[in-house]
């Protein structure tokens, strides 16, 4: 594999040259990006004999070949130690202001930081929040441990030693691979039904957890369709850049039918995440409905009943293929989230449904998520709260466990 190890300046930094000698040994190429406070404390040669490959800062060495881009795009993985609260900040910043930063901003790979700082930083609230950020993108956070630190000071902000971040690197890269060769189409994000040109029936679905799970695949090596209808743009522009996933888009029910018709003949697993309006307005305006045409009186709407989608693509699934479906659920007083998504699943016929609790606050728009996964036995075979990004490759999981 093509290891990525960026350095950045802390006293840790000396340990790091324990955590690439032990990468080189596996056999994987690494490919060592240090800051330039990180030279100061371990100097260019040192990283060159033990990674056996040239070290520099700058993003101009190299140019002919785009280096500054080509680390990050060739990389299996990246691994960024120790990774002070500065670097940490500019991270969940986006900025590019050395080769560390150009790489980690190109790269689709997977992301492990390993934290290292004095206790006060660590436990700052900018820190936190930038942590906080990395985590909702997907960047794996190890540490930091707790114990004597530089100087006299002591408690959480160690770096975790390099043999426990060798054993992360090598789970991360196992699991990068568990789904190659296989195929996903994942749907995410709410339809929009018009009434007119201007106005819409739809729902608060960001897509953010649709868009997870997408990327939470191809991480791991499947090949991802993604179908989206209305999404945050940010979010989508995620998956958008992942070398492993195409984007469709579908702004109607009937629209991300048609689409998913089409697709999921080709499909290893359909993971039906997006957020599909129930009805539709029978007949749309061609214009805009206006107060100073209705006299008064307001327009009435007829709504029709939109195909299940879920459904349709259980009916029609081909010998061997896998639909995952989501239900978003708001249980009745005394009645379990797992008791309404046991009901669901029987009536989908889907070999996993994904439940989460909806609310004003919950569920919908946020950073974090709980799901219950339930199976083909109508069991629960877990249950997971975190991220968005951790969520999806809980559910990630539970897909391969069952394939």
């Amino acid at each position: 594999m093509n290891i990525v190890v960026g350095v950045t300046g802390g006293i840790a930094a000396y340990k790091v040259v324990q955590l690439v000698r032990l990468l080189v040994k596996d056999g994987h190429e690494v490919h060592v990006v240090p800051t330039a406070d990180a030279l100061r404390f371990v100097g260019a040669p040192t990283w060159e004999a033990i990674s056996r490959h040239p070290v520099t800062t700058s993003v101009h060495d190299d140019v002919a070949r785009v280096r500054h881009v080509a680390l990050g795009q060739e990389a299996d993985l990246v691994v960024v130690a120790p990774a002070t609260a500065n670097t940490i900040a500019t991270m969940a910043a986006g900025l590019a202001d050395d080769l560390l930063g150009t790489t980690l901003l190109a790269t689709a790979a997977p992301v492990v930081v390993a934290p290292a700082m004095h206790t006060e930083m660590w436990r700052h609230a900018a820190t936190q929040a930038n942590v906080r950020t990395l985590l909702t993108r997907g960047v794996r956070v190890i540490g930091p441990d707790s114990g004597q630190l530089t100087g006299d000071d002591s408690g959480p902000g160690r770096m975790t030693e390099p043999e426990l971040i060798h054993a992360e690197v090598g789970r991360v890269l196992a699991a990068r691979c568990d789904a190659r060769g296989l195929r996903f189409v994942v749907s995410a994000g709410g339809t929009r039904e018009p009434i007119d040109p201007v106005r819409y029936i739809g729902n608060r679905s960001s897509g953010k957890q649709g868009v997870a799970v997408a990327v939470a695949a191809a991480d791991r090596g499947a090949e991802v369709t993604l179908v989206v209808a209305h999404a945050d743009e940010a979010t989508l522009a995620l998956a958008a850049a992942h070398p492993r996933i195409g984007v469709h888009r579908a702004d109607t029910a009937a629209e991300l039918s048609e689409t998913l018709r089409g697709l999921a003949p080709a499909a290893d697993v359909i993971v039906m995440a997006a957020a599909v309006a129930d009805y539709r307005v029978a007949e749309a305006s061609d214009r805009k409905l206006t107060k100073e045409t209705s006299n008064g009186v307001p327009p009435a709407i007829t709504l029709v009943e939109n195909e299940d989608i879920l459904a349709g693509l259980v009916e029609r699934r081909a010998e061997g293929q896998m639909v995952v479906g989501f239900a978003a659920e708001t249980p009745e007083a005394g009645e379990s989230l797992a008791e309404r998504g046991v009901r669901k699943r029987r009536r989908k016929g889907v070999d996993l449904l994904a439940v989460n609790e909806v609310g004003w606050s919950t569920g919908f728009e946020q950073v974090d998520n709980a799901l219950t996964i339930i199976d083909a036995r109508d069991e629960v075979v877990a249950s997971v709260a975190g991220t968005k990004r951790e969520v999806a490759d809980a559910l990630v999981d539970a897909v391969l466990a069952i394939r």
